[in-house]
């Protein structure tokens, strides 16, 4: 039975390995560029979401082409991936909001908006790669 559910889902479960360093590296990149942009300027805390969402979205789209899904980087999946990441960051920033009104601070109300949305943006962004040509 381990083997038939391996043989079935290994191919996923080295996309969700690779997905997971990619993401990995576009939330630190987002992360980083929030982080900087609140301490340096005390900034509002959506806009600095925000302008480090873009600039990881740009990275994560390219390293998702090419190191999760082994594909080509196309304007068809550009397209699907940014429908995907608007879903994604609408769910995004709706969290952080979340947190920040429960009384989290601006540093650490991210962490938990992650760790809620990655998953959930996997598979969206699966599909993009997998279904869309």
């Amino acid at each position: 039975m381990i083997k038939e559910l391996w043989s079935r889902y290994r191919t996923m479960f080295f996309e969700a390995l690779r997905f997971g360093i990619v993401g990995g590296t576009a939330q630190a990149i987002h992360y980083g560029v929030y982080l900087a942009i609140v301490k340096a300027f005390d900034a509002n805390a959506s806009l600095s979401y925000t302008i480090g969402y873009l600039i990881a979205f740009v990275a994560n789209f390219y390293l998702s082409a090419y190191f999760t899904f082994r594909k080509r980087p196309s304007w068809k999946n550009m397209f699907g991936m940014a429908g995907a990441h608007i879903i994604n960051y609408f769910m995004e920033i709706g969290l952080l909001n979340l947190f920040l009104w429960l009384g989290m601070s601006k540093v650490w109300a991210p962490i938990p908006t992650l760790a809620i949305a990655v998953p959930i943006n996997f598979f969206m962004v699966r599909y993009v790669f997998k279904k869309i040509r």
